[in-house]
């Protein structure tokens, strides 16, 4: 069942918590979707776990009321939804952006959480780019917003990604919208230079999986403490095109996390 609360600018924010068991797990997306991306999670972790889905302002359920669509303030909605629910034992799992989002929830919750899980957030580390690259990547996306992000859409897919999915992802992120979109868009690609000083600050167990592909360089993230989990076959959507095998893989990413932190039965 969809729940609600207010954010610290007064923005509705839609979550859903289903399960119960310890650790909590918070499920946030990527890049113009929502908690309905994570459904073929639910049912596998919630037989043991707690399992929260957050809509982050902009997106699905939630408010669009926000002036600025930013990475901290993403991070401030997720922090929001487990602090209000007494939520102490946390593993928080971040897609793409919603990797760069639980960094940040990570620096509000402090204790509460015990390890963090990337899932295609980033191949190789540090990132570098500036301000102007950036803008020229997001010049084709302010041209035509729907156009460019169902091109950009269909190439983050592996080689057996049914076409339909595609499609259908394409078609429902570039319907999202648009000022959230850019804004959302130019905050997570001028994130990444700022992520080894966070992963620092943070010094907590990060676990990623990635698609086994050339683009992930393991040694770079090795580097920073980060272990690799390598997924074949898959692209940037590994818990869509094919949720059976993603869901083992989160499991065992879970399970290490699990065994190293002490609090969790």
């Amino acid at each position: 069942m969809t729940q609600f609360v207010l954010s610290t600018d007064g923005t509705r924010i839609a979550y859903e918590l289903i399960g119960a068991g310890r650790p909590a797990l918070v499920l946030v997306y990527g890049w113009s979707c929502d908690r309905t991306y994570w459904n073929a999670q639910l049912e596998s972790l919630s037989r043991d776990f707690t399992v929260v889905t957050v809509d982050l302002a902009g997106h699905g359920e939630s408010g669009c009321g926000r002036e600025a669509w930013s990475i901290a303030a993403f991070g401030s909605d997720v922090a929001l939804v487990v602090t209000l629910n007494g939520l102490e034992d946390v593993v928080l799992v971040g897609h793409s952006m919603g990797g760069d989002v639980i960094l940040e929830a990570a620096r509000r919750l402090s204790t509460r959480v015990g390890g963090l899980i990337w899932v295609d957030t980033y191949s190789a580390l540090p990132e570098t780019g500036s301000s102007e690259d950036v803008q020229r990547r997001m010049g084709p996306f302010r041209a035509n917003f729907a156009e460019e992000t169902q091109r950009f859409v269909r190439t983050m897919f592996g080689v057996d990604a049914d076409p339909s999915l595609v499609e259908r992802i394409a078609r429902d992120m570039s319907a999202a919208p648009v000022d959230v979109a850019l804004g959302a868009m130019e905050a997570a690609w001028s994130f990444g230079p700022a992520v080894p000083a966070l992963l620092s600050e943070l010094r907590l167990p990060l676990i990623a999986i990635n698609p086994n592909n050339s683009s992930t360089n393991v040694d770079s993230l090795h580097s920073y403490g980060i272990d690799v989990q390598l997924m074949p076959r898959v692209g940037h959507f590994p818990m869509l095109e094919n949720p059976h095998a993603f869901n083992l893989q989160l499991l065992g990413a879970i399970k290490v996390l699990v065994e190293r932190d002490g609090r969790s039965a």
